[in-house]
This record gives structure tokens, C-alpha cells and sequence, in this order.
């Protein structure tokens, strides 16, 4: 059995919810504005790793800031209808309990927030931290101490924090914190690129370690 967590951190896409299909929808709308080739949501999960604020200037250069505005009044038009679940991951949170929970994502945060009260997920998460609310998104640390300090705690490895990326995994060490990886980051290089502390196979191998634990 695994060491017992004292508190839980997510990322949001990918670990919690499938919001690909928005994100895939708001980008090829900005590709398509801006005359760039589509993705498809497949090529979407290969390609997304960093924050918006990170990624769209070498994409569209002096231009990008007009490209980020194309492209969040797309995703505001249809993220809400697009965000689910993924598998297994209720009982997970339901499991978690136990335990504070948060979010710490690159996803901005009033888009993030939305999602989690669309979903009505607000009862799970004492904090909810989005691209933007931080000194600095994803790799850096700084969402996660963020985070930490609006829930009054401080930084150890009791703290896990959970999440389905490479990106994931360095932000919690640089933290600090414990990095468990749920999925098989097949998206992002495999589990050994990962290198994570700890290793779920799935959200339903998570919640049943969570339930044990608790």
C-alpha cells in the first residue's frame, strides 16, 4: 500500500475531465481565422502541453494576442457543453473525500471554475487554481504554492499532486510535493517519460488506492 496522502491536488484536463473536443473546437475556429491547417482532437492531445500565454506566440508571432481573443470567444461559446468526466473519476473524487482536495490547472481560470460548477464539483475542492491566477502557469511551481496557501498548508511530500503529462510530474517536483501520474501518458511519451513518484493506471485504480488509504 502506498504511503497515506495528506492532501490531493488535480490538474483538470485529461485527469479529471475530457475537454479535448472544446479545446480542439476553439483552436481549429483560430487556425481557421488565421489560415494555419486543422487539427484533429488526437493531434490536439499530442500538441497541448503549456499555457496559452506560452504557446500561442510562436504559433502566430506578433499576432498572437488577436489569436488568443479568437480563440476564448470560441471555447466560451461551447466548452460547458463539450466538458465530461472521465471514467471513473467521480468515485475517485468520491473516494478523496477523505482528504482536502483542489485543482491546479492551465486551463484559465474563469473557464476552469465554470467547469467545475457546471459540473457541481464545487463541494469537492476547497481551491481551484487556472492558467493565470499564479505568477506563473504550468511548469512552474507557482500555481501549486498558490494553491497550498489558500488552503493553509505548506509543501511536502504528503501532498499529491495528480495529474496525466510530463509537465505534470516536473510542476510537482518542483514544488516540492509528491507527482503521481493517472493514465499511461501514451499522449505524452509513455510512463518512463513521466517519471513519476507514483503511477495509477486509471482513475478506478486510483479510487480504489484512495479508498484502502482513507
Amino acid at each position: 500500500m502506498t504511503d497515506r496522502p495528506s492532501l490531493l491536488l488535480y490538474d483538470w484536463d485529461n485527469t479529471l475531465v475530457d475537454g479535448w473536443a472544446a479545446i480542439a473546437g476553439a483552436l481549429n475556429a483560430t487556425f481557421q481565422a488565421f489560415g494555419k491547417p486543422l487539427w484533429t482532437v488526437e493531434e490536439t492531445k499530442q500538441r497541448v502541453r503549456v499555457a496559452l500565454k506560452e504557446s500561442f506566440p510562436p504559433m502566430f508571432g506578433d499576432r498572437w494576442e488577436e489569436a488568443r481573443d479568437v480563440f476564448y470567444a470560441a471555447f466560451k461559446d461551447n466548452h460547458l457543453s463539450y466538458v465530461q468526466p472521465m471514467p471513473d473519476v467521480t468515485a475517485a473524487l468520491e473516494a478523496g473525500a477523505a482528504w482536502t482536495q483542489g485543482v491546479v490547472s492551465n486551463k484559465a481560470g474563469a473557464y476552469l471554475r465554470a467547469e467545475v460548477a457546471h459540473l457541481g464539483w464545487d463541494r469537492h475542492f476547497g481551491t481551484v487554481i487556472g492558467a493565470g491566477d499564479a505568477s506563473a502557469d504550468k511548469p512552474s511551481p507557482a500555481p501549486i504554492f498558490l494553491a497550498l496557501e489558500k488552503l493553509g498548508r505548506q509543501a511536502d511530500r504528503s501532498v499529491w499532486y495528480l495529474g496525466d503529462t510530463a509537465l505534470d510530474m516536473v510542476a510537482a517536483r518542483a514544488a516540492g510535493v509528491t507527482a503521481v501520474l493517472v493514465g499511461d501518458a501514451s499522449h505524452d511519451g509513455g510512463v518512463e517519460n513521466a517519471a513519476p513518484d507514483i503511477h495509477f493506471p486509471s482513475a478506478y485504480h486510483l479510487a480504489a488506492e484512495l479508498r484502502l488509504l482513507a
